[in-house]
């Protein structure tokens, strides 16, 4: 029997298909995206070991454009800690990528964002 070492962080798991989120976002006019940055914070804050978004930014973003924008600027400052976890160094660089969709297409953007979270999970 194994024992889990208490000092390493589960991830939860929150694995959707990134066009199932695309089409739940675009067809709920956004109210699922306020469920998903909850769920997406909660991940987010597993895998980089610290809270780096708090989950009232994450429900805050999904009802108010700037919010939308902080947050996604905040998963853009993580993203060099998830890539390193799903092995892909330049996925860094898709930080100002993530700010220009959550600007005109935040839909676009979680899809983007559960894409490589989805990898985390293969």
């Amino acid at each position: 029997m194994t024992e889990l070492n208490p000092q390493v962080p589960r991830i939860p798991y929150f694995k959707n298909d990134p066009l199932i989120v695309l089409l739940l976002g675009f067809f709920t006019c956004g109210l699922y995206l306020i469920y998903w940055n909850l769920k997406m914070a909660e991940v987010i804050n597993a895998v980089v070991e610290r809270e780096a978004i708090s989950p009232l930014i994450a429900i805050f973003s999904g009802c108010c454009f700037p919010v939308n924008l902080y947050f996604y600027y905040l998963v853009g400052q993580n993203l060099e800690v998830i890539g390193r976890k799903v092995k892909n160094p330049s996925l860094q660089d898709k930080s100002v990528l993530l700010l220009v969709l959550g600007f005109f297409a935040p839909m676009v953007s979680a899809m983007v964002i559960q894409g490589e979270i989805n990898k985390l999970y293969n």
